[in-house]
């Protein structure tokens, strides 16, 4: 049975409690440009991967300007670490071109804009907005797909990405839209993989259909 809204905002506030931060609140401090940027090269990689890299290419390439002056070839000697390191590159040169020609050099804040720069697709785009401008927001990645459909706390029985989105969009409240990215894919990451997830140290598995499953196995 899907679950209530109650018992939702209720796993929320459980795994607020032992929260650590994700990539992307590491990133608090660096400005939506390069937010933007790590976002679309984090897609598909592994934050450890990806984290070292990119603190090193903003030292030396922190903006728009610096990187559309650097030749694809380059770019993708930075990134060659990175799953699909040639098509990133590309997208983040384009990317730095079109905020500059077509944005005056400032990333957009909304979603239909966003979603014109090459590579941001809706995740990466709902990431900007609840990283970089703090506008509420649900980004869904394979953690929060995985995680709230039914195999495990069985919010809701989608196939997609987007349709998971524009779900929980309709039944999580406003003003906790950007506590589901933060704190899911924390879980994800830490505790709720996809494969021997560590349920022994999960704070949540009162309310998840795996735990319940192998329970009665």
């Amino acid at each position: 049975m899907v679950k209530s809204q109650e018992e939702m905002l209720k796993v929320l506030d459980i795994l607020e409690e032992s929260h650590g931060e994700t990539m992307l609140e590491q990133f608090k401090d660096w400005t939506p440009f390069q937010i933007t940027v790590a976002t679309l090269l984090s897609a598909r990689s592994k934050d450890a991967t990806v984290i070292p890299i990119v603190e090193k290419f903003f030292a030396q390439y922190p903006g728009a300007e610096e990187i559309r002056a650097v030749p694809v070839e380059e770019l993708e000697k930075w990134f060659f670490k990175i799953g699909f390191y040639k098509t990133k590159a590309k997208h983040v040169k384009l990317l730095s071109e079109m905020v500059i020609n077509d944005y005056g050099g400032k990333i957009p804040q909304t979603m239909e804009a966003l979603l014109t720069l090459p590579g941001v697709g809706r995740k990466t785009a709902n990431c900007v907005l609840a990283y970089a401008f703090g506008i509420p927001a649900i980004a869904v990645d394979i953690h929060v797909f995985r995680i709230v459909n039914e195999t495990r706390l069985n919010w809701m029985s989608v196939k997609n990405p987007e349709k998971t989105e524009l779900k929980l969009m309709e039944i999580i409240p406003h003003e906790r839209w950007l506590d589901v990215n933060k704190l899911i894919v924390d879980h994800g990451q830490r505790i709720c993989a996809p494969i021997r997830p560590k349920c022994d140290e999960c704070t949540i598995t009162s309310y998840c259909e795996f735990e319940k499953k192998n329970i009665q196995s």
